[in-house]
C-alpha cells in the first residue's frame, strides 16, 4: 500500500507502518539530525528505511496534489511542543503547530485513510476546543480557514457544517483515542493521542485494536506466580516492587488472559552494563555520566515498564530517562537502551550526540505501537478495496 510520511523524525511511526505493509512515496522531515539518522540507516541498507524517498525541508514548501488518487495513507506526528506538558503550551498561537499542514496534505492528496499522533497533552482541558477544531478539520478538510477568519470563528463554521447532515465533497470518518503503548507490548508507559480517519466513500466501520498486554498480567507473574523472577533469575533480595503493586497483585484471584506488560528488564537485560568494556562493541551503547535522582525525577524501576522517555524543551530531562537500580542508584539510559524501550530494531543507529539522539528518541513513536495500529488500518483498507 502507498503512503506519505510527514514529520518523520527518527522514523518510528513510519517504520512501524512500513512493517504493517505501507510503503512511502515521500518522507518529509525538516530537522537535520533526524534526516542524518534516516540517511545513515538508508546508506547502511537498514531494511525498513533503505527505500524511503526522503525530502529534507519545511513541509510548508511541499505540495501533495501530485499524489491525488494514488494514495492509501497519509501519516505523521505533527510537532507536539505546543501541546506537551513539558512545553510552553502555546497551541494555536504557537508557530510550531503543524496540524494545519497535516490537514492540507489530506486535502490535497485525498488519501483513503490517514493516521496522525500527538502527545496526550493535546487532550487537556485547556486545549479542549482546539482538539475539537483539529478533529473537525480532519473530518471536513475542504472547509478551509478564510483569510479574514479567526480559528474560533472557523470552528463555529465547521460545527454548523458538521451538523448539517449533508456530506458532499471530501469527508472522513474520524476516531481518536489516547493509547498507552505499554498495552501493546512496548516496555514503556507512553500515552499518545491518535487520530485515524477513513474516507467516507469507503464505508469502513473501524475501532482501535484492543491492547494485548496488561499490568495485572505482569503483577500475576511477579506477585502470585513468581514466574517473572524465575525467568530472569533475579535473587530474592533484588525483587523490588512498591507496596501498592504488591497489594494489587495479591488481590488478583485468577490469571489474566492478556500478556504481561513488558518491563525495562525484559527490554535490556541482555545488554552489557554500559560501564564495562564489553559495552563498547555495541553501537549507541555508551555510558553517559551525570545522572542524579531528586524529587519527581527518580528514574524508571527495572521491573516495570519505563517511564515516558522525553525530549525536553531545554535538553534531555534527566529523571525520565534514567534507570533506577535495585540498590537505589541511578544512571542514564544509553541510546541503545532507549531505542529498545521505543522498540527500534538493534540494527537501527542514531546520528549525533547522546543529547541529540535522546531528543530524537523522546519525540519518536514506538515502532511496535505504530505497527499494531497500522496492521489493523491496512486490514480494513484491503477489505474496502
Amino acid at each position: 500500500m502507498k503512503s506519505i510520511e510527514l514529520f518523520a523524525g527518527a522514523g518510528g511511526l513510519g517504520m512501524g507502518l512500513h512493517e504493517a505493509g505501507f510503503h512511502p512515496l515521500q518522507v518529509v522531515e525538516w530537522d537535520r539530525d533526524s534526516c542524518d539518522t534516516l540517511r545513515d540507516n538508508k546508506t547502511r541498507g537498514q531494511k525498513l528505511v533503505r527505500d524511503w524517498p526522503l525530502t529534507e525541508g519545511d513541509v510548508r514548501d511541499v505540495g501533495f496534489k501530485a499524489f491525488e488518487g494514488n494514495l492509501d495513507l497519509v501519516s505523521g506526528g505533527p510537532p507536539c511542543q505546543p501541546f506537551s506538558l513539558g512545553g510552553k503550551h502555546g497551541a494555536y498561537s504557537d508557530a510550531r503547530d503543524m496540524f494545519p499542514q497535516a490537514i492540507r496534505a489530506v486535502r490535497e492528496a485525498r488519501p483513503r485513510a490517514f493516521l496522525f499522533e500527538n502527545v496526550k497533552g493535546l487532550t487537556r482541558e485547556a486545549f479542549r476546543n482546539y482538539f475539537e477544531y483539529i478533529r473537525l478539520q480532519l473530518e471536513h478538510p475542504e472547509v478551509m480557514l478564510k483569510s479574514d477568519e479567526t480559528w474560533t470563528d472557523h470552528l463555529v463554521r465547521l460545527e454548523r457544517h458538521h451538523t448539517r447532515g449533508r456530506r458532499s465533497g471530501l469527508n472522513y470518518q474520524v476516531v481518536t483515542r489516547v493509547l498507552n503503548a505499554a498495552n501493546y507490548g512496548v516496555p514503556q508507559r507512553r500515552e499518545r493521542v491518535v487520530f485515524v480517519g477513513f474516507r467516507d466513500d469507503l464505508h469502513v466501520s473501524w475501532s482501535f485494536p484492543e491492547g494485548t498486554h496488561s499490568l495485572d498480567a505482569l503483577l500475576w507473574e511477579q506477585v502470585r506466580a513468581n514466574d517473572y523472577w524465575e525467568r530472569h533469575e533475579v535473587a530474592r533480595k533484588d525483587r523490588k516492587l512498591s507496596d501498592r503493586a504488591i497489594a494489587r497483585g495479591k488481590a488478583l484471584r485468577e490469571k489474566p488472559s492478556s500478556l504481561p506488560w513488558r518491563t525495562v528488564r525484559d527490554a535490556i537485560r541482555d545488554l552489557p552494563d554500559p560501564e564495562t568494556r564489553k559495552a563498547s562493541t555495541i553501537p549507541n551503547h555508551r555510558f553517559q555520566a551525570g545522572a542524579r535522582s531528586y524529587t519527581g525525577h527518580t528514574g524508571s524501576p527495572f521491573d516495570e515498564p519505563a517511564k515516558t522517555l522525553k525530549a525536553g524543551v531545554h535538553g534531555v530531562p534527566g529523571g525520565e530517562n534514567m534507570l533506577a537500580r535495585a540498590d537505589g542508584s541511578v544512571r542514564y539510559f544509553t541510546i541503545r537502551e532507549s531505542a529498545r524501550l521505543q522498540t527500534f530494531p538493534d540494527d537501527y543507529l542514531f546520528h549525533g550526540s547522546w543529547t541529540e539522539s535522546m531528543r530524537q528518541l523522546g519525540n519518536a513513536v514506538p515502532v511496535q505501537l505504530a505497527r499494531r495500529i497500522g496492521e489493523d488500518v491496512a486490514k480494513h483498507l484491503m477489505v474496502a478495496a
